[in-house]
């Protein structure tokens, strides 16, 4: 048998080689054989660390080839991270839901304002539907301006407010003309409701698609995923087409549907959601893989922290952190600042409020992102000290005293974890970039306050 002169491959798929003809021409294997020589050094690689399976060439039918490329992103799955299969199979399960459901509640609006109903006036009509639109605009400008920038640190979260808000807004839609002494009220808060679904979903895609995109490709996953949703939205529409007929003439029965429909589509988002791993650090996170470190001594990787962030409750750690604070918020007298100064070696000042357990962090302008990962990570140390479970020993030591000693000597103990912090977060810092986390950029929610300030004579600047 000739030997293989040499190989292709397309993306992540199988490869196959290239021998010499009889008469010195190229003579290129067909895609899907396998070559003896070449068993163990061109195997088609699975979807992904979790095994999801890929498309290669080499082991589907030219057509199915074909048909992938139209609905998942060029290069896959390498070209995407590990959970994008996973996600995407849950996601398209909940749009196909969503569908349905949409098309119950868009039958329940039309029937409400006088379809099909020889007496409805026009101009009514007409008037509640710009009413219903104006009032979600305005709702879309408002709940953007006031939470915009909350939704990349807590993506997932946001993505189920926004499924489980949308489902509401539809339940108020197929109850309006049940109530139509105040259906008009009922369809703009329902349409205000999609107004805010429509602000964190759009929100939280992108910063999902930021995280999924591993080839600076955003624009080809998010395209992709586009075209995903319409080919699941046509299914929907297609099966609305036959469902709607069967169950419009009984309230009961439509009623029933939207609520099977509506479960489903909450389920599915939760295992999507729950599919994610996301490897950049938000406060949850954060403080799920710190606390483990404090009290095991290793660090969780983001496979691990992810299974374990909370969804619907509890997303917070015990201690109030809040990064990028004010100064003149911080402080308002030359002594405060002496004593936030003393021991001081780092970008960033701390005050700690033990009476409310809120930590208050000024970063300077040269706070860089590994700089405000230590600041968050010293205001939950601070944290751990009022709460449970094992510390290690000088933290444990200090534990004690803010038990025993009085709330004066906060500062004092945010002057000594400084020296504890030294110690422990290179440690920290390299577990987390051994255990996969991405350390040069993170998701935690600091604001835009930045200050400056001078250091004692013999302490250097960073």
């Amino acid at each position: 048998m000739a030997d293989v002169l040499c190989s292709e491959q397309f993306g992540s798929g199988a490869a196959r080689g290239c021998r010499a003809a009889p008469d010195g021409s190229l003579q290129w294997e067909a895609w899907g054989r396998s070559w003896w020589g070449f068993s163990g050094a061109f195997t088609a690689k699975p979807g992904g660390r979790d095994g999801g399976g890929g498309v290669a060439p080499g082991t589907a039918t030219p057509p199915l080839s074909r048909l992938l490329a139209v609905f998942l992103p060029q290069g896959f799955p390498d070209s995407v991270s590990p959970d994008y299969l996973p996600y995407q199979l849950w996601d398209s399960v909940q749009a196909f839901a969503s569908s349905l459901s949409g098309s119950l509640a868009t039958h329940a609006v039309l029937l409400g304002i006088g379809v099909g109903d020889a007496k409805a006036s026009v101009s009514a009509a007409t008037a509640t539907w710009l009413v219903k639109d104006s009032t979600g605009m305005l709702g879309r400008i408002i709940f953007a301006w006031w939470m915009g920038s909350k939704m990349d640190c807590n993506a997932k979260q946001w993505r189920l407010f926004a499924d489980v808000l949308n489902d509401i807004a539809m339940f108020l839609e197929i109850m309006a003309p049940i109530l139509p002494f105040c259906f008009t009220i009922t369809v703009c808060i329902s349409n205000l409701a999609k107004c805010l679904v429509g602000v964190a979903g759009g929100a939280t895609r992108a910063a999902l698609t930021m995280h999924q995109a591993r080839r600076n490709n955003m624009a080809d996953v998010s395209a992709k995923d586009g075209s995903q949703e319409t080919l699941v939205n046509l299914a929907g529409l297609l099966v609305s087409l036959l469902m709607l007929p069967l169950v419009s003439d009984s309230p009961s029965l439509s009623l029933g549907c939207f609520f099977f429909l509506t479960a489903l589509h909450i389920y599915a988002n939760y295992r999507a959601v729950r599919a994610l791993v996301i490897e950049t650090l938000n406060e949850q996170r954060l403080w799920l893989v710190l606390r483990h470190f404090l009290q095991q001594g290793e660090v969780l990787g983001p496979t691990s922290a992810n299974r374990m962030e909370p969804l619907w409750t509890g997303f917070w750690s015990s201690v109030s952190l809040s990064l990028g604070a004010p100064l003149h918020c911080v402080m308002s007298s030359v002594s405060e600042l002496q004593q936030l100064l003393e021991g001081h070696r780092e970008p960033y000042l701390l005050r700690w409020d033990q009476s409310r357990n809120q930590v208050q962090v000024v970063l300077s302008q040269m706070a860089g992102p590994e700089a405000i990962l230590k600041a968050a990570t010293h205001g939950l140390v601070l944290g751990a000290l009022r709460g449970d479970g094992p510390l290690p020993g000088e933290l444990e030591e200090l534990r004690n005293r803010v038990r025993a000693g009085p709330e004066k000597e906060s500062w004092i103990v945010v002057r000594e974890t400084h020296q504890v912090l030294d110690k422990l977060f290179p440690k920290f810092l390299k577990g987390l970039q051994d255990a996969g986390w991405s350390t040069e950029k993170h998701q935690l929610e600091v604001d835009e306050w930045r200050a400056t300030w001078l250091l004692c004579p013999e302490k250097k600047v960073l």
